[in-house]
Parts: C-alpha cells; structure tokens; sequence
C-alpha cells in the first residue's frame, strides 16, 4: 500500500528484477518507484541531523542538501570536471546519480524534483488526471493557487467576489480535491502562483516543477523551477522519477551595475532581442558575474520569469546575500543559514565550468528597453522606440498602461513605480490613459496598501486589480475600446503575443519595466523618452522625471495581509470529490485508446499552419479558461486563432471529405464522427507560450494523430507525448513546402519506431502522385511506450495494475 514518504512492499523490487515479459516502460516504471521509496526514506534519516523545513506549511517535511551534496559527489566524481550551477542542482536531484548517462542536448535525465506546484486553470486537467491514476494521496509536497480565473474588470475587491461566485464550482471541486490527495491549497485572492512560490516554498537549490511556463520566477531565488504539462506533475506526485532532456547552458556574464532608469527589467528584454523566442530552446539560462550583486532577489526573480519567452527549459541565479536577505524577510532564515553552509559546494557554479554559449551584458551601458509589439523578442532601447512606431505605422496613442503581473508585481518595482507617481503628483499631473495595478501577492497588496504606495499610485488614476493575473493572460474585461480597433498598450507583463491581454487582434501590446510604464502613462505616448523629455506640471512650467527609487524590501516588514491558505488535514481518504456529469465546467476523463499496432495512413490535414503557432494559438485562454475542467467543451477552441495556409484566414478550413468550408473543431469533430484521424502540419517553435497541456489535450481528444513542423517547443513537445501522439520533425526543413492542404499523409514504419530513427512520410497529392520525405522525432524508449499505451497515464495505469497483481499474487503465495 502507499503511505506518503512509507516503502513498497519488499516483493515488487524481486518482480522487477526477475521479470522479463513486462513491456520496458512498467518495468522500469517499477525499479525507479522502488528506488524512490527507498531514498525517500533515507532523506528523512539524513536530514535528521539539520531539521530545517521546506516551507512552515510543511514542518516535517525538510531541506536536505546533505543527500545533495552526497549524489553530486558521485556525479562529479564519474564526470571529473567542473560544473555549472545548473547541472549542479539537476544532477544532485537524478533518481540513479551512479548510472545516469548524463550528456548535455542528448540524454533523458531521470529527476526527483522537490515539489509541485499548480495553478488553478492547469490543476483542473492535473488533478483530473491524478484522480484516474487511483492512487490515494499525492507522495510529493504539492500546491494549488487560485490565480488565473479572476477576471479583471472593476476593481480588486469586486472583481474576486465576482470570480468567487463564477467559478463556485471549480473552486470548490479544487479545494476538496487538494484536501482529500493531501495538496496545499491557497484560495482566490492569495495571489499569483510565482509570487506565493518565491515568497513561501522556492530556496537555494531546489528542484520545482509547476504547471506553468512562468514556473522559472524561482530561479530568482537560487532554485531550478520548470515549467511543465499536468502530466508531468502527475508523475511526480505519484512519486515516479520525472524525465526531462539535459539542457544545455547557455551563460549570461553579467558585468557593471545597474543604476538610474534601468531596471532587472531591462536584462531580459535585451536579452530576448539578442537570442530571440527560440534562442533558449532545450537550454537553461545562468546568469554569473560581478552585475549580479547589484540585482534584488525579485529582481532575479523578474529575470528568470521572462526567460520563458526566449524558449529557455529555467533561468537561474547563483545564491548570494541578496537571496539571503529575501529569506529572512520572508521568515525562512534558517534557509539562508543552512544554504550559506553549502553555498560553494551545491549553490554556485565550479571555477573554470563551461557553458555551451556565454552572452556578455554590460549593466552601466545597458539602457531601458521596450520589446514588441506581437512578440516578446522585438527589443527596442528606448531611445529608439518613437522611430521605430513611427515608421511602422504603430499607434503612438497608449490606451492603457499596466503594471504588475508574476513578472513585475514585487514591493521593490510597486515602490519604483510609486516614485515616479510622487513626482507626478507633486506636479498635479495625472496619467493620461487608463493605468492598472496588479499586486503579485496578498501580502504584497497588504504591504503596499500599509506603506502608503498603493495611494500614490491611485492619485495619479491607478486602478488597483486583484491579486492575480488578469490582463496578462487575457482576464480582461475590456471596455475602452471596440473589438478590432488598432490600438497600444504597455505593460511590465511578459508576453505579448497577438490578442494575448485582451482578444483584440489589433492591440499592439509592448513589454517594459514598471517604470517605463508608469512614467510613459503619464504622458500616453508611446514616442516619450522619459530619460530625455519634458514633462508639462499642472501650472504649465516644463520638467523632467528623476530615475526612480525604491527599496528592495520593506523597512517595517512584509504585512501578511489575510490568511488564504488551506491546509489539507492529516487524513483525507474519507472525503469525497463529486463532479457533476452534467457539468459544463467539469468531466471526468475516459483513456485515450491505445495505438492499434498500424501504420498512419492517408490521413487527411485538418489544418496546415502558416507562420507563428503558440499554445494560445492552439487553444486560446481568455473566456475559454472556465472550461479548463472540461476536455469536450473546451475543444471547440482548437486551433481557431491558428493561420490556415490555404486561404491566410483563421478558423476557416476545408473539409476533406465534404470540400466544405467550416471551423476548425467542427471539422475535427466531423472527421472524429466518420472514424478518420487527421494530421497537423507546423511551422517553427510549434506550440511557444504556455505550458498549458489543453495544446495537446484537445487534439487527442478530436482524433490527431501525428504533428508535423519544423520544430517544436520543449513544453509542448514534451505534452503531445504525454497525450499519445507523435511530435514530427521535418528532416529537410524545405520539406514543409512540398506539403499542400489538400495532401493526403502517411506516417510508416511504425512497427519499427526506435529512439534517433526517421519515419518515413509518404505525402500524396491530389493528383495521386506521391513522394516520400524524412520526419526525425526525439522519443526514447519509455515515451515510445506512451505511443504505444495510448498515453502516458494509460502507461502509469499499466504499472500500478501490474503492481496491484504482483501484490495480489505474493500474497497467495505465502498464504
């Protein structure tokens, strides 16, 4: 039976070293588990030494750099060179730190990461998932934020009690399940996930992996923080080892200081420019170097977050004082104590350690920048913003100016912001445009609102929102202007992909640092430099802003504001999660059939995709969040916002089999109703964004079988296995142009389908002719069984029915 941090029963590890008919996946399945039970168990011996909890929700529960050290020991000792800080942390946490083949860009790494962490959009599907496993409580520290589904539209506090009453259903069937699985569960209005993580459960060396692109905020803090699919977290909440490629590193020297208007902001965006979306695909980035003293513990935090934008698997910062002093602000100096204590060994890189690729960034010369609009990698310095808009025709007039998010929502950028409302304010001028506020956290909304900094902020028409995401990820209730009017808009968010904050196709959405956006409201200009340009007072005299100021941390301490936490209780088993079969919101799961042992053949492609394709392309979020719960409903968004090649519009593709033209997901659903599986065809970093696994849910669900593109983004290429399907690569590039609509596709060979095998492709015309091209594809043997089971929680079922017979059958035996 499992107990949370017990032992398998002694029989499994015999079956699984003595068996030979299991399929490779459950057999390894079996082995890993059994050696997680073990290590589980000598952590707690371990650790008994130095007690230092993960977190003070979670008091028995401890740090353990002990049993670090010792598997990075033996890490080092088979590798014998020095290491980056990356691979440190990655490599102390591997489930066989003595046989792991480790190698950078190539090898699966096996990891036991720390904890999980969920917001409340992805936890839906998550849990849904963990509830088909069966197993009876999660066996890894996990928490659910409820951030993503309060919708902005009047005010913080009515807009929560609004959501609150929404989504009634959602919130209740997440707070019941977290109770009855053993999950950590903080109510709507704690705040965004990334800020509750960095101010309660990241640390120095931690392995964390949420169901979030946005997870890498921890990075700030010392740790390897993950963004990943529900699936991945059900993996490690069953306590099964969690699979990832190494990454490479990518090292960013950091020299100068930052200093005047230039903000941690401002190292991203220049850094998006300089290695664009992609840039960062299938590494981590590491920040070193004398620069980095002179960046706050948030403000790394800020960093790492973005990160996400430029493809990067984390972002991670060496432990310093700065991390230190962020600890002990936030009640966990005895963390800072014991990582001090481990600091050279565990907490930063090896003297001499080599990076696959190092960017160099002076911080003195590094000046403010303004990314976009539609992409977060289109960096411009801020001198040079006016010329570029003006001569692209973008809209000079700012609309509304927005600052905030999981990105930028600190006490150090509130403050830096409010300095800049003090000048305005000492002036008599107000913003020009709509200007909202997002706190990061409850407790950053409390301390700000004690410190004076939210009024000032208010005084020059801010409007405070809730603690949450809001207009960032498109919960934007948005009034000023008509769908489909061309407009701009600034904020200090992290993503500004097309119709991202508001469903407006049109909003030109520019990414900067909260003090460029505070002072650029203040004018409404998008061509205002306000490191050279006047400002009018209200009595007419001409003036300029000064850089702005603000503490790191406040000098009175963090004011926790309202208690919105939920401890699960000791014993939940006897609780019960109901969902509703006439639910809208909420399904149940049905298992994806298993593969039929067939080749893929002429199957039609329900949309070939011209140009960019992100997971808000794939299946949008928005209105469509309230249907996370709900794989049916929310499937009538696939793919509508994605670009048809045939005819340059959205949601609007030819059915094969009628030559009728209709949506996207009614066409899908057409071809599911007539029994035929269908294909997708892709450009490159197919699937960038979100980690939302909904991307590869929905496709699944309607009866895709194969996705075919230039390239995929780690995330979402990591999802579609999860789901079944197979992730394709064309061999040649150039190939993508040989593929017509109205082709018919064969995928064969896949009786054969082996790790670092093509797949052969026959495409056939309609004209009957036929050619044959090379698709690459990067399964390794357990994630071939995920294929072949139908899924990866299909696979997982496999192994605990296996588990539950071995059981079964000893305990006749010794009956």
């Amino acid at each position: 039976m499992w107990t949370k941090g017990g032992a398998l029963v002694s029989t499994i590890e015999k079956f699984a070293c003595a068996t030979q008919t299991i399929s490779p996946v459950r057999r390894l399945c079996l082995t890993r588990t059994i050696y997680a039970s073990s290590t589980q168990t000598s952590k707690s011996k371990e650790s008994s030494s130095k007690k230092v909890p993960l977190s003070r929700f979670e008091p028995d529960t401890f740090v353990n750099y002990e049993k670090l050290s010792t598997n990075l020991d033996i890490v080092k000792k088979r590798l014998n060179h020095p290491l980056t800080l990356s691979e440190k942390i990655l490599y102390s946490h591997l489930d066989d730190p003595k046989n792991q083949k480790i190698e950078r860009g190539k090898s699966y790494l096996r990891l036991r990461p720390d904890r999980v962490a969920m917001q409340d959009a992805t936890a839906q599907m998550a849990v849904l998932q963990f509830i088909s496993s069966g197993l009876p409580n999660v066996l890894c520290p996990t928490t659910i934020h409820c951030d993503h589904l309060i919708e902005a539209q009047i005010s913080g506090e009515q807009d929560l009690k609004r959501a609150k009453d929404l989504n009634k259903e959602v919130f209740n069937f997440l707070a019941t399940a977290s109770a009855k699985y053993g999950i950590g569960f903080w109510k709507p209005g704690s705040g965004i996930i990334h800020q509750i993580i960095i101010e309660n459960y990241a640390y120095p060396g931690v392995l964390l992996i949420g169901t979030d692109s946005h997870t890498p905020n921890g990075g700030g803090l010392g740790g390897l923080c993950i963004g990943v699919g529900g699936a991945d977290a059900v993996d490690v909440m069953a306590n099964m080892p969690w699979e990832l490629k190494c990454p490479k590193v990518i090292g960013v020297r950091l020299t100068g200081e930052l200093s005047g208007w230039t903000a941690p902001k401002d190292i991203i965006l220049k850094l998006a420019g300089i290695l664009t979306v992609k840039g960062g695909t299938g590494a981590i980035i590491e920040y070193f170097g004398p620069g980095v003293e002179s960046i706050s513990c948030t403000g790394m935090g800020t960093i790492c977050n973005m990160g996400a934008e430029i493809g990067a698997t984390t972002s991670v910062f060496p432990y310093n004082a700065r991390m230190g002093e962020f600890l002990k602000a936030t009640n966990r100096e005895d963390i800072a104590t014991l990582a001090n204590e481990y600091q050279q060994q565990l907490l930063t890189s090896d003297e001499g350690c080599k990076y696959d690729q190092v960017v160099d960034i002076n911080l003195t010369e590094l000046v403010p920048h303004v990314n976009g609009p539609f992409t977060p990698d289109l960096a411009h310095p801020i001198a040079k913003l006016g010329e570029a808009a003006k001569k692209n025709n973008w809209p000079l007039d700012i609309r509304v100016g927005l600052i905030g998010s999981c990105t930028n929502s600190s006490y150090e950028d509130m403050g830096r912001s409010a300095s800049i409302a003090q000048q305005a304010i000492d002036k008599g001028i107000k913003a020009k445009c709509m200007f909202t506020v997002t706190p990061g956290s409850e407790q950053v909304r409390a301390t700000i609102e004690r410190d004076g900094i939210a009024e000032k902020l208010r005084q020059i028409g801010g409007i405070v929102l809730a603690n949450a995401c809001g207009p960032c990820i498109g919960q934007w209730d948005r009034q000023d202007i008509k769908k489909g009017e061309k407009n701009t808009i600034i904020s200090s968010y992290n993503r500004n992909f097309t119709g991202r904050n508001d469903a407006n196709p049109n909003t030109h959405a520019f990414v900067a640092s909260p003090d460029i956006v505070t002072a650029m409201v203040l004018t409404g200009d998008l061509t205002f430099n306000p490191l050279t340009d006047s400002l009018t007072a209200a009595d007419g005299s001409k003036f300029k802003l000064k850089p702005p100021t603000g503490d790191n941390l406040p000098s009175k301490g963090f004011d926790p504001g309202v208690d919105t936490y939920q401890e699960p209780p000791k014993e939940g088993s006897s609780l019960k999660v109901d969902v509703d079969p006439k639910s809208a919101r909420l399904q149940l799961l049905e298992p994806f059939e298993k593969w039929d042992k067939k080749d893929f053949v002429d199957l039609p492609i329900l949309i070939k995709i011209k140009g960019k394709c992100t997971t808000d392309h794939i299946s949008a979020a928005g209105p469509w969040l309230k249907y996370r719960g709900h794989l049916d409903n929310i499937s009538n968004n696939m793919f509508i916002a994605a670009v048809n090649e045939e005819n340059n519009e959205a949601n609007k593709v030819r059915n094969a089999l009628t030559n009728e033209w209709g949506k996207v997901p009614d066409t899908a659903r057409y071809y599911k109703g007539k029994g035929v599986s269908w294909v997708v065809i892709g450009d490159e970093n197919y699937g960038e964004g979100s980690s939302r696994e909904h991307a590869a849910l929905e496709p699944r669900h309607l009866g895709a079988r194969a996705i075919i593109v230039k390239s995929f983004a780690r995330i979402h290429e990591t999802n579609l296995k999860k789901q079944g399907l197979l992730a394709l690569t064309f061999d040649n590039p150039e190939d993508y142009s040989k593929i017509k609509p109205d082709d018919k596709i064969s995928i064969l060979g896949l009786d054969k389908l082996a790790p670092g095998e093509p797949v052969n492709c026959r495409i056939k015309h309609a004209d009957g002719k036929t050619e044959t091209i090379k698709l690459n594809h990067t399964f390794n043997e357990p994630q071939i069984e995920w294929f072949k089971a139908g899924s990866a929680l299909n696979a997982m079922k496999l192994f605990f029915i296996e588990r539950d017979k071995q059981k079964s059958q000893q305990k006749q035996k010794n009956a």
